[in-house]
Parts: structure tokens; sequence; C-alpha cells
């Protein structure tokens, strides 16, 4: 009879990701002529890997095709020869979770261990909007999606956890969940949300092992497109932009980078070249302005920056990691991150892209030290960035490097953006 590891084991991973479910002989004995069989609960006809007469192991469940393989169960494992019949399973998905059992066969009898895996997801970092009501009031919502197993959801306001009754969970056909709140608060709160699994079910313990939160501070009063679009007479911009670079051209007024000016080999001071700055800037009040990323012909700009500068010059920074200190306040884009855009801080602050804006609308409260982005189109807030702006800022723009779509910095008029 052979005789296999008996304790029943649970193994965690991440979804997407490779694991070794451990099985061996013991006492160690060469298992090339042996039958082994890989196979979920119940379903030991239909094995997800069979291995037997020294042929190559396949697979009967279509769902595992190219994804299983023998395995070492550690490094210092000699494999079939000393009796390793380890799983390895590549690209781990959700289904995946569940009992394996590990059966082996000889001419003079059989055994079985068995494993749990244990697959966990981490989701997409929270996304935050806000709804004007009445009476100073804004209803903030939190979305996150792409979470395995079901996530919890926490509000605060930076003193306490906050009490929501909507709560709202959904999943999608590969199994991933979804998580939606809604809390109602007034419009001067700083509300945070934050999105994560529990200890247990990441497989580790410790209070920080096992969770990821992001957490997004929310200028309620900021980021309100309705009352944005009634102060417009005080915060509309036309911008003059003077373009004397010579790594942008411009065509009938639409920014992009000149290609047959780079050199590719030190891109981080590349991105700086292409960007300028409007005029007139600003050491005090509100103020509001829109940028164009792009048209159906092109497409969409993959790569940009839309903010505020105090830098003088700043295609002659030689910064090499810039963030809000170093004089740079921005949103950003860019095509190694296509899922979301990024905040010019430290530490890093991204945002899920859920539609990619044509348009993008910035407002500016210096005195609040309060910078907002919006997508025009569908009059939802991307982020906001909170600073101490010191002297004069100036808009910011950047067609970024190798982005064959325009930025046009659109003038407006206060009718035309009015509700």
């Amino acid at each position: 009879i052979v005789f296999t590891n008996t304790i029943i084991v649970a193994f965690y991973t991440q979804r997407g990701h490779m694991i070794i479910l451990p099985c061996w002989l013991n006492p160690p004995q060469n298992a090339e002529d042996l039958e082994v069989r890989w196979y979920r609960d119940g379903h030991f006809d239909t094995p997800i890997m069979l291995y037997q007469k020294r042929l190559s192991d396949t697979s009967k469940e279509a769902s595992y095709v190219g994804r299983v393989s023998f395995g070492l169960k550690d490094a210092e494992s000699g494999g079939l020869k000393a009796g390793d019949v380890s799983l390895k399973l590549l690209n781990v998905t959700v289904s995946d979770e569940g009992v394996y059992n590990c059966y082996i066969s000889s001419d003079q009898g059989y055994d079985k261990a068995t494993v749990s895996l244990h697959v966990t997801a981490m989701g997409t970092t929270p996304f935050l909007s806000v709804v004007w009501r009445k009476e100073n009031a804004v209803s903030v919502s939190c979305e996150s999606t792409g979470w395995y197993p079901q996530p919890w959801l926490c509000w605060s306001d930076q003193k306490q956890n906050l009490t929501s009754n909507s709560l709202k969970y959904s999943k999608d056909s590969s199994g991933l969940v979804s998580v939606h709140s809604s809390l109602l608060v007034s419009s001067s709160s700083d509300v945070s949300c934050s999105v994560g699994l529990s200890d247990g079910e990441s497989g580790q313990s410790g209070a920080a092992a096992g969770w990821v939160a992001f957490g997004l501070l929310l200028i309620a009063a900021l980021v309100l497109f309705g009352v944005l679009s009634a102060d417009l007479y005080i915060v509309l911009w036309c911008f003059k932009v003077t373009i004397d670079n010579e790594y942008l051209t411009v065509k009938e007024g639409k920014l992009r980078d000149n290609i047959k000016k780079f050199k590719f080999s030190d891109e981080t001071n590349n991105i700086y070249k292409t960007a300028i700055k409007g005029d007139p800037g600003f050491s005090t009040g509100k103020h509001y302005w829109e940028v164009s990323l792009g048209n159906e012909g092109l497409g969409l700009k993959q790569s940009w920056w839309v903010g505020v500068t105090n830098v003088t010059v700043p295609q002659e920074s030689k910064l090499q990691g810039p963030n809000s200190y170093d004089g740079f306040w921005f949103l950003s884009s860019s095509p190694e991150r296509k899922d979301s855009f990024q905040f010019s801080t430290e530490p890093k602050v991204s945002f899920p892209v859920h539609s990619r804006p044509q348009t993008i609308g910035v407002y500016l409260n210096y005195d609040r030290g309060e910078l907002s982005f919006f997508n025009v189109e569908d009059k939802h807030v991307i982020g906001t960035l909170t600073a101490k702006f010191t002297g004069k800022v100036f808009p910011l723009f950047n067609p970024g490097i190798g982005d064959k779509a325009p930025m046009e910095i659109l003038q407006r008029t206060a009718e035309e953006l009015a509700p």
C-alpha cells in the first residue's frame, strides 16, 4: 500500500497567481510507475490532472487544460523520483477555490490525501462621487469592484467610523464581488471610505495582515458640480499660452509633442519638456477651466498632465520624481496605467478609471488649498487634491510624449457651461 501525507491543510493564494498544492509519499519512494490522480471533491472520473504509465499528465476537466502540471513542494524536492506528486496550478481563478484530492495507486493498493484551496482577490481603489442634496447636505457614494470573498466597507470622518444604512453587494460572471455604499453628510465634512478583506479571509494573522484599504479625502464643498456651474461668473477662465518650446507643436490651437526632438533614454526628465503653464497665474480666489483630451478621429489621449504649478519654466525642471512639494500639483494619465489616474503626491494616490473623460474640468480654490478634477461629460468628480500653495500658481498643461491625440485648452463662455 502506498501512503501519502494525510493531514488536511488549507492553502491561500490570490487570484491570478500560481499555487503549489503539496502531496508526497512517506516514506519517500519513486512514483514514476504509479498512477497519480488529482481531482475535485465528487469528480473522481473527471480529474483535473491524470498521470499513468509514465505518460504525460493530462486533464479531463476543460477549465484546467494548460494550467496544471507536477510541481515541487519545496526547493530540496527530488520530484517524482523522490515521491513528490505535488500539483502546480497556474493563473488561479475564483472558481478554483475548494477541496482537492491527491489519489495515488499501484498494483499493491492506493491512498489519498486532501488539501483545501482558498482564493482571494484584492479589488479596485474605492471610487468616490457626490450628489448635492438640500440644506447644505451631500450624498457621498463609495464603490469598489473585483473583490473575493465579500469585502468589508468602512466610512470614517478622521475621528470615528460612520454608519451607513446603504450597503449593497453584487457578483459578476467570474465570481468577483462589487460593493457600493452611500452616506449623507454635511457639505463641510471630510470623509474617507475604506474597503478590504478581513484577516481570516487572507490566511494571515495580525492587525494589518490580509487586507488593503484605500482612503480618499473628500472635500464635499469643492466637488459639487452644480455649485461650480452656478458660480461660473467667478471661476471661469480662458488662458493665454505662449509656446516657446521646441519640444511642443501647436496646430489650430491644439498641443502635442514634437517627437523628433526627444531622446527616450531619460523618460523621467523628458516628460517635463512638454510641460507648459498658462497665464494669468493666481495667488488668491476661486478659478475654473477646462481641457480637451482628444477627439473621435485620433481617440482619447492616454498620456497627459493637468493641474497647476508654481515653477516658472516647467520644462526646465530637473526633478527626478514630482510630488506636491516640488511645486507641481496635477492629475496624470499614462499608457502604463490604463485603468487608473494618479495624483502627483507622495505617497501615490490613484483613481480607478470607469470611463475616460474627453474633457477635464479643473477647479482651484487657492485660499483653501484645494484642487478638484471633473469628468465634464458625465459630471462626475475624479478626485480632489489638498495642498498649501505658496506664491503665484499657474495652470499646468502637458500633452505627454508619443501620444498622437492632441490636448486643447478650451475657450468657454459662462453661458456655454451653465446647467
